[in-house]
């Protein structure tokens, strides 16, 4: 899996993707189909995104296979009233596929606050604990530190 911020470049081909997971019969193949609800086959345009992708406030993101192509993208914006989420994109042939069944991360097990909101968010603690790496770069610990693996499953 390859994310990365897409460019100018990528117009043409998060214009395809864009298209072909919401609108036209293209559509139909995944669960995110607006075609019932909408006529027509234009989710966004080359116009749009370019505006889109120009915004210093805002980026698309793209998720990249292995040869290239762009199977997933989001848009992130940061606005007065917080991050506004659009265009969350997978390719239709790809859709509920469960490529991706979980998301985890490292939390410093003392940050118990933390622990207990991102638990309240559906996250758990699993038995796996990581020691924090010793980078005086990055800070000096004042006492042992170690990390908890934090999970949540998002695919069965």
């Amino acid at each position: 899996m390859h994310i990365s911020a897409a460019t100018i470049q990528d117009i043409p081909a998060l214009t395809e993707l864009i298209n072909s997971a919401y609108r036209g019969e293209a559509s139909k193949k995944g669960w995110t189909t607006e075609a019932d609800l909408l006529k027509g086959d234009l989710r966004t345009d080359i116009s749009t995104l370019t505006e889109l992708i120009s915004n210093t406030k805002a980026i698309i993101l793209k998720h990249s296979l292995a040869d290239g192509t762009i199977a997933g993208c989001v848009y992130l914006e940061q606005r007065e009233r917080g991050l506004y989420l659009g265009m969350l994109t997978v390719s239709p042939q790809m859709q509920a596929a469960g490529s991706c069944p979980n998301i985890f991360m490292n939390v410093i097990t003392l940050r118990t606050e933390l622990i207990n909101w991102y638990e309240r968010n559906g996250y758990v603690q699993t038995v796996e604990r990581v020691p924090m790496p010793d980078n005086p770069k990055f800070g000096i610990p004042t006492q042992p530190l170690e990390f908890v693996i934090m999970e949540k499953i998002i695919a069965s």
